[in-house]
């Protein structure tokens, strides 16, 4: 259970809107970690609270976890560029956080402790790993959900073993891993999971944040039937904001009544060697062969840290002000991944691209259609 105070202005009264920032899939195993992160960090640092997803395990130690395509531990130092960047919290349930084993997980929670980051959903056991972040920003207070949906399963804790936090999906195959095996609905007991954790922190918080680490990864606009499921589940539990990534790609946006569910928002900053083509390490090397013709894109050459399908260059960072009386207006920051894998925040006509592109994706998936208003050069608000 972490616990953190994260308070930017000294009147607790202020009429001021909180605004939260929420960003994607962070991978960082590449050295100079703050340019990468730089052509966000403004807008992060300008926020109350930013809040990303850590991907990997940012370690020098462990064994390799060998039930899926393992991602190798990331330097332990870019961390701290992500409280330079303006992160003060990640999540952690995820896909890869377990791929350097108890070892990794347990150097990169020491560092985000000692960094001040707040973290939730992965730890040395299940309870742990269950546990909300409890964040104070300004006199209120904030609890912070993290669920990997998706597999391996080897990667899940244990009241016994170190491993990241999940909700439980049935799948086709009865394998809980995707892609190999497409996921169709919630289990009875995850919905219950959700239940309970999300009440308890409601009961606790004034403000409910559920990330889940779920989608159907490098394909455009498709949801799995799953997602609006957990998404509807997490609301009606009491959730006021639900956040999703995984897919490496934009996915739409929807509300239900004022609250937002983020069904995926692309890569928060992605880059890595390790999805590259021709590289040594056999599962590596064969997965991106096998990307290629499971999922039928080449990517460009010109992203060689980010090798991910051509449309997900456009990115967004999620937008939420938190008012005084508890009502949200959202919206998103849009992010365009520029070659060989920097994100940067946009204003020129790349933005309204975006825009036109978030849109396009979720009247596809079969989102409602939402009105944007361009609030500020760089952000925009929906309904």
């Amino acid at each position: 259970m972490v616990t953190m105070i994260h308070d930017r202005a000294e009147d607790a009264q202020s009429q001021r809107p909180i605004t939260l920032l929420f960003a994607g899939d962070l991978v960082l195993d590449v050295a100079n970690a703050d340019h990468w992160l730089g052509g966000i960090a403004p807008a992060l640092r300008a926020a109350d609270l930013a809040i990303g997803h850590l991907e990997v395990p940012h370690t020098l130690r462990g064994t390799e976890l060998r039930d899926d395509v393992p991602a190798p531990g990331a330097p332990p130092e870019n961390l701290d560029a992500l409280r330079r960047a303006g992160f003060a919290a990640v999540t952690l349930a995820g896909n890869h956080i377990a791929d350097r084993g108890a070892e990794g997980i347990a150097d990169t929670i020491a560092r985000l402790d000692e960094l001040g980051i707040a973290h939730c959903g992965a730890g040395a056991t299940l309870a742990v790993a269950r546990a909300p972040a409890r964040l104070h920003c300004r006199g209120r207070r904030i609890a912070l959900l993290s669920y990997n949906c998706v597999g391996p399963q080897a990667a899940w804790a244990t009241e016994a073993r170190a491993g990241c936090n999940y909700l439980a999906m049935r799948s086709a195959d009865g394998r809980p891993v995707t892609p190999s095996a497409p996921l169709l609905a919630p289990t009875p007991a995850a919905l219950e999971q959700l239940r309970a954790e999300v009440g308890a922190a409601r009961s606790e918080a004034e403000l409910v944040i559920v990330a889940l680490h779920k989608g159907i990864v490098h394909t455009p606009a498709l949801l799995a039937p799953y997602e609006r499921q957990l998404g509807e589940a997490a609301v009606a539990a009491g959730a006021h904001i639900v956040v999703g990534h995984h897919a490496h790609i934009l996915r739409g946006i929807e509300f239900l009544g004022e609250r937002p569910v983020f069904h995926g928002l692309g890569n928060g900053c992605v880059v890595t060697h390790a999805l590259s083509p021709g590289q040594d390490h056999p599962a590596r090397a064969a997965w991106a062969r096998r990307r290629r013709e499971q999922f039928g894109f080449e990517p460009d050459p010109r992203y060689t840290l980010a090798p991910f399908h051509p449309e997900a260059v456009h990115a967004a960072l999620g937008l939420v002000h938190w008012h005084a009386d508890d009502r949200l207006t959202c919206g998103v920051i849009p992010v365009y991944v520029e070659p060989p894998g920097r994100p940067v925040c946009v204003q020129d006509e790349r933005a309204g691209t975006i825009i036109a592109y978030l849109n396009r994706i979720g009247i596809a998936a079969g989102l409602p259609a939402l009105a944007w208003t361009r609030a500020a050069p760089d952000r925009w608000i929906c309904t």
